[in-house]
């Protein structure tokens, strides 16, 4: 078996514990930055929240994992993100709010590993976003 990477694993670890991180963690989301939550009114906003999650975990995967391209779409997605009228701050908060709601879901599986390896995702993703065209 290959060795997997300490996001990996907590997303591994996760998934053991939990059918669908999407309530989680936009209940969380929305908790921490109410004025997300008008950005998701609409009748499909269920399928949206979804698929944006999905998305956005194939991507951090990416990032933290071979790098193979779909990493790429953070970049992408600042730049529509900015068109939709979100302020970057909110966009890159949402990474955070994925990495404790996984946090929440791992509890003493959380380990120093898997902190600094997210906290060095989030400080890498902040450098994308921070570094995109505007």
């Amino acid at each position: 078996m290959a060795p997997t990477n300490s996001i990996q694993r907590s997303f591994e670890l996760a998934a053991e514990r939990c059918e669908d991180l999407t309530p989680l963690v936009y209940r969380r989301l929305f908790r921490e930055h109410p004025e997300a939550e008008a950005m998701f009114r609409s009748e499909a906003s269920e399928l949206v929240r979804g698929s944006m999650l999905a998305l956005t975990i194939d991507a951090v995967l990416d990032f933290a994992g071979d790098r193979s391209g779909h990493f790429r779409m953070i970049q992408c997605e600042v730049q529509s993100h900015d068109a939709y009228g979100t302020p970057r701050e909110l966009f890159v908060a949402f990474f955070g709010v994925i990495a404790e709601t996984l946090h929440d879901i791992l509890g003493t599986d959380w380990s120093p590993e898997i902190n600094t390896a997210w906290q060095n995702l989030l400080a890498e993703i902040d450098q994308v976003v921070a570094q995109s065209e505007a």
